[in-house]
This record gives structure tokens, sequence and C-alpha cells, in this order.
């Protein structure tokens, strides 16, 4: 059994599809809500709750591989509830940053999760994504309502993943072997700007988005609002504002663990043009 946690998220989702395509059952996915949980036929759908670790005991019922997304409530007592119900093999999506940017607080953060995993017993395998495409969809009301989109670093170009691509390493590292006890850093094939993301949604949705770059101060002071001061100091730093070789490296993880090339930050435009309709 194998168990995939924020099921109903950009990389959970994709997920359970790449994991039902490939006959990887038998799969189950964790959610708050399971009535409301649209999963591909055959998945069972299991209520849990990161901030009440004793609610996810039934989740963990027979699962010997789970997927697990960090920093969502106590790891420390989500990964013990997972070596007490058996669990054998853990799936973690950490940050590109632990390498990256080890000196900022979220990357620390992150850093801990890696070692409790490392030193829990339970085999492991570490995924340590860069910004996802999909982060772009902080700008959806504002394409939506034909509003102008603003962003700071404008000609900052970081090599975006998209969540798919990571939801694919996380299926052959589940389901394969020779990946337990590896650390994957994921990128997109190419490196791009928030302009240039703005101008592929654009050409999705065939009309013109006006986009405007904005100083460090006011994306701070928005973000601030949002994540507090420092993890918005945490996130500008890495998109533009301390960026470093290592950061905008494009590797060719996927390609190497998958064998199927990067999706470029178009074609998650592309896909989810919806949303900016």
């Amino acid at each position: 059994m194998i168990l995939v946690t924020g099921a109903t998220g950009n990389i959970g989702r994709a997920l359970l599809k790449e994991l039902h395509a490939h006959g990887a059952g038998p799969l189950r996915g964790l959610t708050r809500d399971a009535g409301r949980a649209v999963f591909p036929e055959g998945v069972e759908a299991v209520e849990g709750d990161f901030a009440e670790t004793s609610s996810l005991k039934p989740a963990l019922e027979g699962v010997r591989s789970l997927f697990l997304v960090s920093r969502l409530g106590s790891d420390a007592d989500i990964l013990e509830a997972a070596r007490q119900a058996g669990v054998e093999h853990v799936v973690l999506v950490s940050s590109i940053t632990v390498q990256t940017h080890p000196h900022l607080a979220p990357a620390a953060e992150n850093l801990a999760v890696e070692q409790l995993l490392q030193a829990s017993g339970m085999a492991w395998t570490i995924l340590r994504p860069t910004q996802f495409a999909s982060n772009a969809l902080m700008w959806a009301a504002a394409v939506r309502g034909h509003e102008t989109v603003h962003a700071p670093y404008a000609g900052t170009a970081l090599p975006t993943v998209h969540p798919a691509d990571i939801a694919a390493v996380a299926r052959v590292a589940l389901t394969e072997p020779g990946h337990r006890g590896r650390t994957y850093a994921l990128t997109g094939p190419e490196p791009v700007t928030a302009r240039q993301q703005v101008e592929a949604i654009s050409a999705a949705l065939g009309r013109e988005v006006p986009f405007a770059e904005i100083s460090r101060e006011q994306a701070h002071a928005q973000m601030a609002a949002v994540f507090g001061p420092e993890a918005a100091d945490a996130v500008l730093d890495v998109t533009g504002g301390d960026v470093n070789d290592e950061l905008l490296r494009v590797r060719d993880t996927m390609s190497q663990v998958t064998g199927a090339a990067a999706r470029p930050f178009r074609q998650w435009a592309s896909e989810n043009a919806a949303a900016f309709r």
C-alpha cells in the first residue's frame, strides 16, 4: 500500500494519477475531506489532519511506502507514527534551498526534517525541487480581473519546475528499485523569468496580460502580510535578491530518473489556463 499525503495538492494529485496509470496500487490518498476528494478510480480516500497526528493512524494502517510533503504538521510526530505503523520507505519533498541557501530559516527547517527522516530507521528518498511553476497561481486573481501582474526581479530567470515532474520522479522512487538513500535536486528544463511566465500565460489565454516590475520593498510589504517578514525576506532572496549558480543551475534529474524530458513552464501555463480565465 502506498499512501500519498497532500493528495489534493499540485504534486499529490499528479502523483496519484501517475501511480494509478502505472498500475502501482493499492493506493491511498490522504485528505482533510474524503467526501470532496476526486481521485482516480480505485484510489482509497482517507481523512487525516497533520495537526492531529493521532488522526493519521487509520490512514497509515497497512502502508509500506509513504509520500510526504514536509512542514505541514509536526514532522517528528508524523515520521514516528509512520515508523510505528510499519512504513518501510518514505519519499520526502524538501527544497533545493537546503543546498543553495542553507543559511535561510526555511531551508534549515527543511534540512531538519530530512535529518529526522534519515535517522528514523525507515528507508528514504529526498526530493529537493526548485521554485514550482504552480506558484504563478498567485497571479490568477489579477489575471482573471484583467489587472496588471506585479512582481519583483522581473529579469531573474529560474529553472522553474512543473509539479507533475516532481510527481513523476516520486512515482519512480516509490515503485522502482535503486532510489532508496538518494537525494534528488529537481528543476525545470530551462530558466524562465517572471516576465516570461506572464508572457506564457498570455499566450495560453490568447490575450495580453499586462506586467509591471515592482521593488523588493513593495513586494515585501505585500508578502509580509501573508507570510511574515522573515519568510517574505527568504522568498525574495531565492527569487532574485540573493541568487547563486547552484540555484540557477538547470538539472537533468527528470530525464535521468524517469527517461522523460522535463516539462517547460509554457506547458504548465497551457495546462492550467482555465485558472486564469
